[in-house]
């Protein structure tokens, strides 16, 4: 994992997946560093990963007093229930809906669940995070949130989009990526992440896209996009975009088997000489 500062106050822990035949997904926590610090999401939950290590390099995680879940899906959650025990101070930040996602694997510490919906603010101490539901998702609790000092608009998988390579997935910034190549990205994401959105009526899709012109962000940070900065205009008029786009369909059992193949040693065989007589190992 990466660390790296965005402005004054946001530490990006930058991680990425390889998704074959679509790129590289970033995936990210975040640091906000507000007088009583918070954490937003924890990363992947894979065997290599140590995302109590990589919080480590932007500040003891003793210090934690706050731990933003934007939604309980595996690629938010890895070190969630480490960094609580490490954090005995913190608060886990999240919904009704997202704790009893959690509790069907394992049982959160309810004396340590701060329930917070769309629409409530959550003070830290220096500043309030204003929550609010990002006009696109893939999970019905997941919750987002603006820092009105840093101008920093938090949107968990909202915005997010595909990199070409894994260091811009996980170390890049998303003004680097040129402007078509980054919609066409975002769009792909969308429609991979939030198929749903092809169904939904366009003004009333767009009044949930209002809120995100309204904050007037310096700075958004996705879990599945390197941290943009100074690019808010066109990546909410991206997004404004995705009402009626049409969903992603995977490969099927063909083009995994062909997949697989692939990943054999030496290739896929070559074809057998006509005429030759197959041996049949003894």
């Amino acid at each position: 994992m990466t660390n790296r500062k965005v402005g004054r106050d946001i530490t990006v822990l930058g991680d990425s997946l390889e998704v074959p035949g679509i790129g590289f997904l970033p995936v990210n926590a975040f640091v906000l560093h507000a007088r009583e610090p918070v954490v937003v999401d924890t990363g992947l939950g894979l065997p290599d990963r140590d995302f109590l290590e990589a919080l480590g390099s932007a500040l003891d995680p003793a210090d934690v007093r706050w731990i933003w879940l934007t939604h309980p899906d595996r690629d938010h959650t890895g070190g969630l229930f480490a960094l609580l025990e490490a954090a005995p101070q913190a608060r886990l930040v999240t919904t009704f809906i997202a704790a009893g996602i959690m509790s069907c694997e394992r049982p959160l510490p309810m004396d340590r669940v701060f329930l917070l919906n769309p629409g409530q603010s959550l003070d830290v101490g220096d500043r309030s995070l204003a929550a609010f539901r990002p006009p696109l998702f893939d999970n019905p609790a997941t919750v987002g949130f603006y820092d009105d000092r840093s101008r920093a608009c938090f949107s968990s998988d909202c915005f997010g989009g595909p990199m070409p390579s894994a260091d811009l997935a996980g170390g890049g910034e998303a003004a680097s990526v040129g402007a078509e190549d980054l919609r066409a990205a975002q769009l792909l994401w969308t429609s991979v992440d939030s198929p749903w959105v092809h169904l939904v009526d366009r003004d009333r899709y767009l009044a949930t896209v209002a809120p995100l012109r309204a904050m007037d962000p310096e700075i958004v940070v996705s879990t599945h996009l390197p941290p943009a900065v100074g690019i808010a205009d066109r990546m909410i008029e991206t997004v404004s975009l995705a009402a009626g786009i049409d969903p992603f369909v995977g490969p099927d059992q063909q083009a995994l088997e062909q997949m697989l193949a692939g990943f054999e040693p030496g290739g896929p065989a070559a074809p057998a000489p006509e005429g030759a007589v197959p041996v049949t190992p003894t």
